[in-house]
């Protein structure tokens, strides 16, 4: 029988108050069962892999209060239309477009499950009628474009461009605890080219600095999910000053990051720089397998044993490690061993795969991939001068180590004490997530489960490596989108 874990979900309800020109509401928790979270992660994977694959003072700020589900995805509520009708929807930096059902919904069954937009009661509302389509991991919402006035916390956003839905596929918007999608990328992304909503606040002088940030509240006793501010920061959310770094590409909210360290000895792979994208709708954190099995291992981690890993470990083990040894370079040994094809320094067989990929996979292409990892790992610990039975020994750890295809590993609860430190090197700085920051505590049958915060996630070049800093660190790190200058910020959080 599948086994379910059970979270504490928050719900809003109640009252809203105001305090320093912030609006608050009141939560409550309710249970729900995880398959909506392995879902809504798997369904992330598969939006990323498309869409990458093709190409201090508050001042006048509004903050939107979040509520907290499955201490993985942070929703509140927005009103559409003159007089308001509320929708619950899920601020994503990770998109672009705001969409909401359609009251001419009639055919999708996750329609009936959520509020549904009424264009005729609304005083404000201007017709469009422009169909589209937004193609998501596991299912897709398709509908028709709108334009009204759009409230977000006391802001009023007129003339908004917006995705009236008449069709949501994905069995993941009938489990949804929220309405909508309020997407806060970039326009190159929007399907349409809408105008973000951050982007028409701005246009009509709604806000005093061009800047969004999030306070995620990972507290599990704390009732309050966490608050979104436009226009400013809220002091009280962070300590200390944040750290910027550019946008290195629009779209999404893209970033630059160095090396990742597991109880400050490095991992290598990212050293020469990786990709990262700051995303406020992915829950965990999603990184190469290849380091993801690092991590695992470090941690204790139970992934899916790969025969395939072992057997490119055990046969050509020692020879990868002479190679190394004799400064071969490392992105030409697997095609020196014939597992790999290689046109001159460029490869033209498939880049390294997540597991999920190799398992699906056949021959030479899944030997290559497990070539690939093994020379990362090999080339780690001959930077510390471990001896090759030692090297090997490793590696064969490491294979044990891989991924679950379904993207979660547990780990053992009693060992969080005496889990390393992980850290993200951005800006030149180290941003550290303790255990008890990277470990999501859940219950099961009454039972306490712990889940790894990490899970597996391959781009291949040229936008990869690349990283998904999702809410594990965003809940860490108070984060401020700069739309104004192209720069995030990250500050620990209060």
């Amino acid at each position: 029988m599948e086994k379910k874990l059970v979270l504490g979900v928050i719900l809003l309800w109640a009252l809203i108050l105001s305090c320093e020109g912030l609006s608050r509401i009141s939560l409550t928790k309710k249970r729900l069962d995880v398959d909506t979270l392995r879902a809504a992660n798997a369904a992330r994977k598969q939006h990323f892999s498309q869409n990458l694959g093709l190409s201090a003072s508050i001042g006048e700020s509004d903050a939107i209060p979040l509520s907290n589900y499955l201490d993985a995805q942070y929703f509140g509520v927005i009103g559409v239309g003159t007089p308001p009708q509320n929708f619950t929807v899920i601020f994503d930096t990770g998109s672009s477009n705001l969409w909401v059902p359609s009251a001419k919904c009639y055919f999708s069954v996750a329609c009936y499950f959520h509020h549904k937009y009424k264009s005729k009661k609304s005083s404000t509302y201007t017709e469009n009628g422009e169909s589209c389509k937004i193609t998501y991991g596991s299912g897709s919402i398709s509908g028709f474009f709108s334009q009204d006035n759009v409230q977000v916390g006391e802001l009023t956003v007129t003339d908004q461009v917006f995705i009236e839905t008449t069709r949501e596929s994905s069995l993941t918007f009938v489990l949804a605890k929220f309405d909508g999608i309020l997407g806060l990328g970039y326009p190159e992304i929007s399907v349409g080219n809408a105008p973000p909503l951050w982007y028409s606040m701005a246009e009509q002088g709604l806000i005093e600095k061009n800047v969004f940030s999030f306070w995620l509240n990972r507290d599990e006793e704390d009732t309050i999910g966490g608050e979104l501010v436009f226009g400013g920061v809220d002091s009280k959310h962070f300590t200390g000053q944040h750290t910027y770094v550019n946008v290195t590409q629009k779209g999404y909210w893209q970033i630059e990051m160095g090396d990742l360290l597991i109880d400050g000895y490095s991992t290598g792979f990212c050293s020469g720089g990786c990709a990262a994208i700051v995303d406020s709708g992915t829950s965990l954190l999603a990184g190469p397998t290849t380091i993801i099995a690092q991590v695992n291992h470090a941690i204790g981690a139970e992934g899916v044993a790969s025969v395939e890993c072992k057997e490119v470990v055990n046969e050509y083990g020692d020879m990868i490690i002479e190679m190394l040894i004799a400064q071969t370079e490392p992105a030409k040994v697997c095609s020196k061993l014939n597992l790999c094809a290689f046109d001159g320094s460029h490869s033209v067989g498939n880049p390294i795969k997540s597991v999920v990929e190799m398992t699906k996979e056949k021959g030479s292409d899944l030997l290559c991939t497990a070539c690939e990892m093994a020379v990362v790992w090999m080339e780690n610990q001959l930077r510390e001068n471990a001896t090759k039975d030692r090297i090997l020994a490793y590696a064969n750890q490491l294979c044990e180590k891989l991924p679950s295809p379904m993207g979660e590993s547990t780990v053992s609860c009693d060992d969080i004490g005496s889990m390393p430190d992980i850290a993200f090197t951005i800006g030149g700085k180290t941003f550290t997530l303790t255990p008890d920051q990277y470990i999501l505590k859940v219950a099961e049958a009454g039972q306490t489960m712990c889940i790894s915060g990490f899970m597996a996630f391959d781009i291949p070049a040229p936008r990869g490596p690349l990283w998904i800093l999702g809410d594990v660190f965003m809940g860490a790190y108070h984060t401020v989108f700069d739309f104004g200058n192209d720069k995030v910020g990250f500050a620990k959080s209060a």
